[in-house]
């Protein structure tokens, strides 16, 4: 083993840049010993502090405290960063944990989503449900996209998970019978967790349900299939139509396999 190395050896061994190895010895982590070219020489001292430096590296250390840990290097300070790394591992291991339950959520809404039947008519019994709206009209697919990302960023600290949040468009039975197809006239999230700041909500009660696959075109026909299976039923309408998205382009590029759910809320 040689006593002393290059800069161009030290950068392959450990995988660090030779613009990284300057500044460390601009702002005195390594302090490399000149030959007469006046090439630097790393030695023996210079490499157990690049393994250091690897390591805390690893462990999101700046640079700052890396130094302020070599420069008074003791069995206390060692105690005390032994410490801080086992903080930071566990914080990284609720942080995986988070991800992992996160993506197991999404898993299981997926496989009972590809699960459901569509084409029958339910009534449903729901709570109070919280939710965070945004008032817009909207003509195009296109124009959806752009008004779920526009609630999405006002709200962006609440929503804890945008890949499962639920979220729907309300449309206008006016409008419809009118003529005006395919216009909605808000977006909005539906919360599944206690917000004293939602600022919307879709009542208790009985709702109408209706599931379809497939391309959004087809979305006014089958809202009118579930106004005329209400009338049909003697059912009273007690407010607008509107859509829950289950799965849509945050999970395929398929149209055929997008699922949306209709609900109106009802009354015998």
């Amino acid at each position: 083993m040689k006593d002393y190395y290059k800069i161009n050896e030290i950068s392959k061994l450990y995988g660090i840049g030779i613009d990284s190895l300057r500044y460390y010895e601009k702002i005195g982590v390594l302090v490399p010993r000149r030959d007469t070219n006046g090439y630097r020489l790393y030695g023996l001292k210079d490499l157990y502090k690049l393994n250091i430096i690897r390591d805390l590296r690893q462990l999101d250390f700046t640079m700052q405290q890396i130094k302020d840990y070599l420069d008074y290097q003791s069995i206390e300070n060692t105690l005390y960063l032994l410490h801080k790394e086992k903080d930071l591992v566990s914080e990284q291991l609720r942080s995986l944990q988070t991800k992992q339950r996160i993506i197991q959520e999404r898993i299981n809404v997926l496989t009972t989503a590809m699960k459901i039947t569509t084409g029958e008519f339910l009534i449903k019994s729901f709570p109070e449900r919280p939710c965070l709206h945004l008032d817009t009209r909207i003509t195009r697919d296109e124009e959806m996209d752009f008004a779920i990302k526009k609630l999405h960023k006002k709200y962006e600290s609440k929503i804890r998970d945008f890949g499962n949040q639920l979220f729907g468009a309300s449309v206008s039975v006016e409008d419809l019978y009118k003529g005006d197809k395919d216009i909605f006239n808000s977006v909005f999230f539906i919360l599944d967790y206690e917000d004293p700041e939602y600022d919307f909500v879709l009542p208790a009660g009985e709702y109408l349900s209706l599931y379809y696959r497939g391309d959004y075109r087809q979305s006014s026909d089958r809202i009118f299939d579930v106004l005329s299976y209400a009338k049909e039923k003697g059912y009273q309408l007690l407010g607008d139509p509107f859509e829950i998205y289950e799965i849509d382009n945050r999970d395929t590029i398929n149209n055929e396999e997008f699922l949306t759910e209709i609900q109106v809320r009802i009354m015998d």
